[in-house]
């Protein structure tokens, strides 16, 4: 039996990143400046799939990871007979195997494999009332081995609360573009992606404050500007994405 909540954690989601007041429009705009008829697009942490939906909008094919069994079977409805997404319920990491996924029932959004994340979280202004109340094990793949079964994207969504600098470490080889969230609880981990970054390849970044699906400098940024940026951030900015391309 599913935990009292999930169902309607699920439900929330589901108007709200589905539902007519969705920003599509803003969301297709912001992707499109990434992702083109025909790509290949991973998006790592799929939820219920508003960014899915939007790759699938812009033409690409999608591979879709989300470990959670309420927000899969939501994609699965979804998506299952749409040919241009496979979805696969795992996470990712550093390594193929397995990963404990913590889970926050009442909003699955913040479910984490990350434990120093939750750490963080406690007492945190605005996260005040969050609770990661079960543990399940729950399959892993990695970046490099999705490549090798479903080709290279032209771009990769990684959301994964706090867990984004481990899904980096199973890269080896540079993707022409990526995103990656941060939060302003967890900067180091930000950080740590953006060393991960440049030690793969030349790359320029950019960000996107919230749901606000629109770029902050217009312009690509070295990471040492970046890196300055997200650590002057006020606490109240919260969260948001840092996108990444590979330049020449």
């Amino acid at each position: 039996m599913r935990p009292k909540g999930t169902a309607a954690a699920v439900g929330r989601s589901l108007r709200l990143y589905h539902g007519a007041a969705a920003p599509r429009a803003a969301m297709d705009a912001l992707y499109r400046r990434f992702v083109s008829p025909g790509d290949l697009v991973f998006d790592i942490g799929a939820h219920v799939g508003d960014r899915v939906g939007a790759f699938r909008r812009l033409g690409a094919r999608v591979v879709a990871l989300e470990p959670q069994a309420g927000p899969a079977r939501a994609l699965r409805l979804l998506f299952s007979r749409d040919p241009g997404v496979t979805l696969v319920e795992a996470a990712a990491g550093e390594a193929e195997g397995a990963v404990w996924l913590a889970l926050n029932h009442a909003n699955p959004t913040v479910s984490t494999a990350s434990a120093s994340f939750i750490a963080a979280a406690a007492d945190a202004p605005g996260w005040e009332g969050q609770v990661w109340d079960a543990r399940v094990r729950c399959p892993a793949t990695t970046l490099d081995a999705l490549i090798a079964r479903h080709g290279r994207p032209a771009f990769a969504k990684i959301d994964v609360e706090g867990f984004e600098d481990r899904v980096l470490a199973g890269l080896t080889a540079p993707l022409p573009a990526l995103s990656f969230e941060f939060t302003t609880i967890a900067r180091d981990v930000a950080l740590r992606c953006l060393e991960r970054l440049a030690m793969l390849g030349p790359y320029g970044f950019d960000l996107a404050l919230g749901e606000s699906q629109t770029l902050r400098l217009g312009r690509l940024a070295p990471a040492a500007e970046m890196a300055a940026l997200l650590t002057g951030l006020p606490h109240a900015a919260n969260s948001g994405d840092v996108y990444a391309v590979l330049r020449g």
